[in-house]
């Protein structure tokens, strides 16, 4: 029997931000992480979508359970796509992983009116700082799409609900890779 596991590459990458005290590192082949305004989200947010030459980084985790269906709900809006043969990982063979994005007719047309939220991508940027230095950190902004959505600056009040602390380096980092970009602050 394969053990169920699914695959995150944004805010789970981050391990303050949950309690998968199993999760760990793997690389997923022919994806890309990309901004998406969504027609039930008030704020883009991180996605997937295949990409052929592309490579990411992030953490898979055992489904709690084996219970797809409660992990579905907790993920609603994004549908669960099978990525076992692309995954690189060092889980327990036979394994089954699967990761979670927003399928076309769920995206909305980007607008400035809903930009990317700071603490929320402090929170994931800090997650592949720890997970896989400044490198990796780096390639988080590389193999992600639609940095032309402008990003807004909620530091003193977050609005990201498991928004963290980030350490003086850290908050660095993100400014600098933002200016790196040409990020658009508001």
């Amino acid at each position: 029997m394969s053990t169920p596991y699914f695959f995150g590459y944004g805010s789970l990458v981050n391990r303050d931000t949950h309690t998968y005290g199993n999760a760990q590192t793997a690389r997923l082949h022919g994806w890309r992480r990309v901004w998406r305004h969504t027609v039930w989200q008030t704020r883009p947010f991180l996605t997937v979508e295949p990409c052929p030459n592309t490579v990411i980084d992030g953490l898979i985790a055992h489904v709690p359970r084996d219970d797809w269906a409660a992990l579905d709900h907790r993920e609603a809006g994004y549908d669960r796509v099978p990525v076992t043969d692309q995954m690189h990982h060092s889980a327990p063979a036979p394994a089954t992983i699967a990761t979670y994005c927003v399928p076309e007719g769920k995206h909305a047309k980007p607008t400035r009116d809903l930009p990317i939220v700071l603490s929320y991508l402090d929170v994931v940027v800090q997650g592949y700082l720890r997970e896989f230095g400044e490198a990796g950190a780096m390639r988080f902004f590389d193999t992600t799409r639609g940095w032309d959505a402008p990003v807004h600056d909620d530091r003193d009040n977050p609005v990201y609900p498991r928004h963290q602390k980030l350490r003086p380096n850290e908050r660095d980092f993100v400014d600098t890779q933002l200016h790196r970009i040409n990020a658009f602050l508001i």
